[in-house]
């Protein structure tokens, strides 16, 4: 798998997700088997890009190569500045945003409400693409809803821009992340451009990575929410692709000493006050299918202080040896 000069290790991509991709949770993907990650959202518009939200987003210090970010916005001259200011600060390839469905995104125009407005589309791409010497790829949807399907034009149009790689998510806006995603438009956009293609949507395990590859021709595949909690689901798919046998759960023991490391270094991005907080999201989706979990949780999110919170975790995680060698899921 090749995104313009880099080498990809395998075809098993992280989603960028916002507030959640960042850079210990992409180092930890990476580590885990994802042979590629894409930032969590940064916007355009210069007036944030100072902020600590944004420059914490934008710190890939000590981050696996290649360095991806994600952008998004509606105004193509805007969408080029901010590709070149990421560029300059180490972005190895850019993403461009026209598939996240949430309302506060798309109500700006931005994100895949874009799809609504071709015209604009192919500016932003044009755009963007000329404006740095990057490998530039752009994630999107099906449509702005079922009625309304344009993918095929898009991915026709962003091949002709000058876009590396496509990554297309089964669903429209309208249908956010409800329903199942279909396969069928994305083995569409494979057949129809020379340039590789990505298949989003609803990838959970290595069967279904397996069956959606083989259902879209797709190169690879990228999963989102099915790795919160869950960062191991990379080497699994990656090792079921290659082999087609499934790794046994991992070890607890293993898994106690990731998820120390990520709130070590968690804590160590954000600071102790906001790590300690932002960490529970990501505690509650490791325990959250274990036994006792959701008690623990609960109890989990009335701490506060790293150490503490560190301190619980270890211990929960101790406490699954009473079922146990091996996760029980």
């Amino acid at each position: 798998m090749q995104i313009g000069p880099y080498s990809l290790q395998n075809n098993v991509f992280v989603a960028p997700m916002a507030g959640i991709t960042d850079r210990p949770f992409r180092q930890l993907c990476k580590q885990l088997g994802a042979g590629y990650a894409v930032s969590e959202m940064a916007a355009a518009n210069p007036r944030v890009w100072q902020t600590q939200k944004s420059l914490l987003r934008l710190n890939h210090e000590g981050e696996m190569e290649p360095r991806a970010v994600q952008i998004a916005g509606s105004d193509p001259a805007t969408m080029a500045e901010c590709a070149r200011f990421n560029v300059e600060r180490g972005a190895q390839i850019i993403d461009i945003n026209m598939g996240c469905p949430v309302k506060k995104v798309c109500t700006n125009w931005c994100g895949s409400a874009l799809l609504q407005n071709e015209k604009l589309v192919g500016e932003i791409l044009d755009t963007v693409v000329a404006a740095v010497a990057v490998p530039v790829t752009l994630k999107f949807r099906t449509g702005w809803d079922r009625a309304n399907k344009n993918a095929l034009a898009i991915a026709k149009m962003a091949e002709s821009a000058g876009i590396t790689m496509l990554t297309l998510h089964g669903r429209t806006r309208a249908d956010g992340y409800s329903g199942e995603a279909e396969y069928a438009t994305i083995a569409q956009v494979k057949a129809a451009v020379s340039i590789p293609v990505v298949a989003n949507g609803d990838i959970d395990s290595p069967e279904k990575a397996r069956f959606v590859l083989d259902k879209t021709g797709a190169d690879a595949v990228m999963i989102g929410r099915a790795a919160q909690g869950r960062p191991w689901i990379f080497r699994e798919i990656d090792h079921y692709l290659r082999t087609g046998e499934r790794l046994p759960a991992p070890e607890v023991s293993e898994v106690r000493r990731l998820m120390d490391r990520h709130l070590l270094e968690h804590y160590a991005f954000y600071g102790e006050q906001v790590g300690m907080r932002t960490a529970r999201k990501h505690i509650g989706w490791y325990v959250r299918d274990l036994p006792g979990g959701e008690p623990f949780r609960q109890r989990m999110n009335q701490l506060n202080s790293c150490e503490t919170q560190r301190k619980a975790v270890n211990d929960f995680f101790e406490s699954q040896l009473e079922h146990g060698e091996q996760l029980q899921y």
